[in-house]
């Protein structure tokens, strides 16, 4: 990845990620108490929605959905996404935020970047709930507006896809055990084991990775 679309990516996940707790975490929590977020296609969108509506973050847009009605907006600022939603920005009561809830800050959204972003979501959602099928316990991934990751957590053992933060700039899968993992080399990261997109082709190499991560975290136990 060249240094631009490193900063692209960067600024893009900056930006979805305050988008997340500040405009459709923040609406849902207040209405229905739940942060939980899903994968959609071109992004991800609120799961039980905000007072008979569902909002969503589509690319460089946001996407406000009423029955078979869809209406959307460029984003510009997290206040301006908030206002178009019909929500109070900045989100209170569950957890504290990790970015700013600046409602005049811009919003900076690279379609490329956006696009990745999109399609690791959908890789990593299809993924882990192959793995959890397998295990003959599915789930239902959730994206989780505090890490901005798509994960499930199976016998004290999250499985997840991050779209990257200040420890990986890029995206990737993890397995992260709730207690501190044995000494192997499988376990490289502070939380785990952490392999990057790159290595990362299909469902099926998530699936593999997260196999091998429970098969570790069984024989540990």
């Amino acid at each position: 990845m060249t240094a631009a679309a490193s900063t692209a990516l960067a600024r893009t996940r900056e930006s979805w990620h305050r988008l997340a707790e500040h405009v459709l975490g923040a609406g849902q929590f207040a209405a229905a108490g739940t942060i939980r977020l899903r994968p959609v296609p071109e992004g991800f969108q609120t799961v039980v929605g905000i007072d008979g509506r569902h909002v969503a973050v589509a690319g460089d847009r946001l996407v406000v959905l009423v029955a078979d009605q869809r209406r959307s907006t460029p984003l510009t600022t997290v206040g301006a996404a908030a206002a178009f939603a019909g929500v109070i920005p900045g989100l209170t009561g569950s957890y504290p935020p990790v970015t700013s809830s600046d409602p005049d800050a811009p919003l900076t959204v690279d379609p490329e970047a956006a696009r990745l972003l999109a399609a690791w979501y959908a890789l990593g959602d299809l993924a882990l709930r192959r793995f959890t099928a397998e295990l003959g316990a599915p789930q239902e991934p959730v994206l989780w507006p505090e890490h901005l990751d798509v994960a499930v957590t199976v016998d004290a053992v999250n499985y997840g896809c991050s779209p990257g933060d200040a420890a990986i700039p890029g995206p990737y899968a993890y397995v992260g055990p709730h207690q501190p993992p044995t000494a192997d080399p499988f376990w490289n990261a502070p939380f785990g084991a952490a392999v990057t997109a790159d290595r990362i082709g299909s469902p099926d190499d998530a699936v593999a990775f997260f196999a091998r991560g429970r098969a570790f975290t069984a024989t540990a136990g």
